[in-house]
């Protein structure tokens, strides 16, 4: 895992995949560091390699990664020594109701803010929505196809349907548009 990040350059822009990061991400993690709070990187992607890859580039801890996860069993290798093995049999999909579930599974409390750019975050904005007291519900709008990608309802790097939408401007949600809102999306624009 760790060689790959090393190696690995994305197809478009010919760049290591920890460089993609968003800009505004990095800067609205570190506003909530330092006002206190404590950041969790929540994913449809493998917690795994979330963890290995979270820490170098978003500053948080594996222990604060909650991801899709296989179920792993306890064995010892031909030395005797103790091992994990990770086993074809999915334990959490967390994307959608998954998400909410994971976040009470791994995190153990409700959310004071959450952030999404997809429709695999619907539940989880309602479910910190759902908490006692003031919330934040924020959704990213990729919508920038020069600087990133945009996508709606039908796209192959994610989805944001018009649904997702009026539900956002339905519940008070904010959506930050790429395009208009973010004068930078990668650190070396």
């Amino acid at each position: 895992m760790r060689q790959w990040l090393e190696t690995a350059r994305d197809s478009r822009w010919h760049r290591p995949y920890t460089e993609l990061v968003y800009q505004p991400m990095l800067e609205v993690m570190q506003l909530l560091r330092q006002n206190g709070y404590k950041t969790y990187f929540v994913t449809g992607g493998g917690q795994d390699f979330l963890r290995a890859y979270a820490e170098p580039v978003y500053g948080i801890p594996p222990e604060q990664v909650v991801g899709t996860m296989n179920a792993t069993k306890f064995s010892y290798d031909a030395k005797g020594k103790p091992i994990l093995t990770e086993e074809p049999r999915l334990l959490l999909n967390n994307v959608g109701p998954g998400k909410p579930e994971g976040i009470q599974l791994m995190v153990g409390r409700r959310p004071q803010a959450a952030f999404g750019n997809s429709d695999g975050d619907k539940e989880m904005l309602e479910y910190t929505q759902a908490g006692g007291g003031v919330r934040l519900m924020m959704l990213v709008h990729h919508d920038d196809a020069a600087r990133e990608y945009a996508y709606g309802a039908q796209s192959k790097v994610g989805t944001f349907p018009d649904s997702l939408m009026a539900e956002a401007a339905q519940r008070g949600w904010v959506v930050i548009s790429m395009q208009k809102d973010w004068k930078r999306i990668f650190a070396w624009e």
